[in-house]
């Protein structure tokens, strides 16, 4: 197997969710996730990774507003 047909592993799955939330995927990678990954794999990478960043979102507006409110 050459290294586009490899099955794409645990951080190549993250980097293409990431890149896909940007829209910074490259035509290469994208072709190999739809090719050779697990849709489940990515559906699950996604869920995760818009959870993180929706209670980081919340944690920063909270710590905003409490740095503002000067408690």
């Amino acid at each position: 197997m050459s290294e586009s047909q490899k099955r794409p592993g645990i951080v190549s799955t993250i980097f293409s969710v990431i890149a896909a939330f940007f829209g910074v995927q490259s035509e290469s990678n994208r072709q190999r996730d739809f090719k050779h990954g697990s849709p489940l794999a990515y559906i699950i990478v996604g869920i995760i990774l818009a959870t993180v960043m929706v209670f980081g979102l919340i944690g920063v507006v909270n710590w905003v507003l409490a740095a503002s409110s000067g408690q």
